[in-house]
């Protein structure tokens, strides 16, 4: 039996916004029920409209501001409210951050029962355009007889008709439009899904995921497309290893760290970090919070193609790097050779589950970074303990699991959490990053 479907009622409800969840999303109470009020601040008079009800709160979205916060922007995206790429455009970027490092605080304190003795200041770059990392969705809609391309809907499965977007490098973000028609002029139009976006310091690539053969016309108009508009463009008929280049024949991608004469090299479909502004500047402060030495034998952790390794190289007299993807390791050793760099060694091993006879965990550390994926690294943290390393750098795309972690460190090995701070890598979003310096106490 279907359940039953909630009936929304039709008559817009005024109200005012008591707070804001970590997500962006305004919090009211009606008849004692919560309710998140997409587009919304705190201290708001708004009028809503109800799109979902549930036992346990309602969702809805914002038919007219009556009496706006004084900290309300003019969205720079008229897309916005529309797409679900963003929810806080209408939030001055300042005090986006300062939300931002708030909820780091908050999360430290309720989860892992910390504090950070210092609160490092906000790490911020450019709001817009800052996006080179991305995953387009594309869908032919008949009802439309049109070609979409671009992020989802907020709240739905169904693509967002976008004709720009403004947080993306405008190599992509002002290209929407022509790309649903270089799309619609192909032959399998309807059965390109998606179109992946990865842009280097000198080039932007394109991938685009066909499920169907190409024809040699479809071939000719992607590369007509990507010499007039100066891209590279790659075909993809299956997973991920079977991206390959469709022009020109031998395409690199890479991104350069001035102050640490280092570039790192890399394949679209490798994890790299979407804001470029953000990571030249999260690197020299990582390895200042590092305190990295000419003596140090650092041991990094998820080191992805090598992001930090080869500026702890420069400063340190080693470092052991260990990731779980093979194929980012057999990337990292490559720009080792490339950069000429000899003091660093890559391994490829499943940090939630290390054997601890792994000959790599036998050596001796002075100190650790950390850069792991959302799920955090509380599985590596009881081996991590018994090497009693001085300092702990630890980066976090999640403060629940980086507050989690921080209570293992401080509250079960002696560890202190010395300073923490956040980064803005995403503008406009709910996403927090996060940076934490722990050291051994004395």
């Amino acid at each position: 039996m279907s359940r039953r479907t909630r009936k929304l009622p039709t008559e817009p409800v005024t109200a005012t916004i008591e707070s804001m969840t970590h997500e962006g999303k305004g919090v009211t109470h009606i008849d004692g029920k919560a309710v998140f009020v997409h587009g919304t601040l705190p201290d708001e008079e708004v009028r809503f409209q109800y799109t979902r009800k549930s036992r346990r709160y309602d969702e809805a979205k914002v038919v007219e501001v009556l009496k706006p916060s004084p900290l309300r922007v003019e969205p720079k995206c008229k897309h916005f409210g529309l797409c679900g790429g963003c929810s806080l455009q209408h939030l001055d970027s300042s005090e986006q951050i300062k939300n931002k490092q708030q909820i780091l605080l908050d999360n430290l304190q309720r989860i892992g029962k910390v504090e950070a003795k210092e609160i490092l200041a906000p790490m911020t770059a450019s709001a817009w355009g800052y996006r080179r990392k991305a995953r387009l969705g594309v869908k032919h809609v008949r009802k439309k007889e049109k070609v979409l391309v671009g992020f989802r809907e907020k709240g739905s499965g169904l693509l967002a008709e976008l004709e720009q977007c403004e947080v993306l490098h405008e190599s992509v973000g002002k290209r929407l439009l022509e790309l649903a028609e270089l799309v619609r002029s192909l032959s399998c139009y309807e059965k390109i899904p998606q179109i992946e976006v990865a842009v280097s310091d000198d080039h932007t690539a394109l991938v685009f995921r066909h499920l169907e053969v190409l024809t040699k016309d479809d071939m000719t108009k992607l590369t007509d497309f990507a010499k007039s508009n100066d891209l590279y463009i790659y075909l993809q008929s299956a997973g991920p290893d079977s991206i390959t280049p469709l022009w020109p024949e031998n395409p690199e991608l890479s991104y350069r760290l001035d102050d640490f004469d280092v570039e790192v090299f890399f394949e679209p479909s490798d994890f790299v970090q979407v804001n470029t502004e953000i990571n030249r500047k999260m690197i020299p402060q990582a390895i200042e919070l590092l305190d990295v030495q000419s003596n140090d034998r650092v041991l990094e952790l998820f080191c992805g193609v090598g992001n930090f390794s080869f500026a702890l190289a420069r400063k340190a007299e080693h470092v052991t790097a260990v990731e779980g993807e093979k194929v980012l390791v057999d990337r990292a050793r490559e720009n080792a050779k490339r950069n000429k760099i000899e003091n660093v060694e890559f391994h490829v091993a499943d940090l939630f589950a290390v054997d601890p006879q792994t000959p790599w965990l036998k050596q001796d550390y002075t100190k650790i970074l950390l850069d792991p994926a959302r799920t955090g690294a509380d599985a590596i943290l009881p081996t991590l303990a018994k090497m009693k390393v001085s300092r702990i750098v630890y980066v976090s795309c999640n403060p629940a699991t980086l507050a989690r972690d921080a209570g293992i460190l401080c509250n079960e090995y002696g560890y202190q959490l010395s300073k923490a701070g956040v980064m803005d890598m995403f503008p406009h979003t709910a996403h927090v990053e996060s940076i934490a310096l722990f050291e051994k106490k004395k």
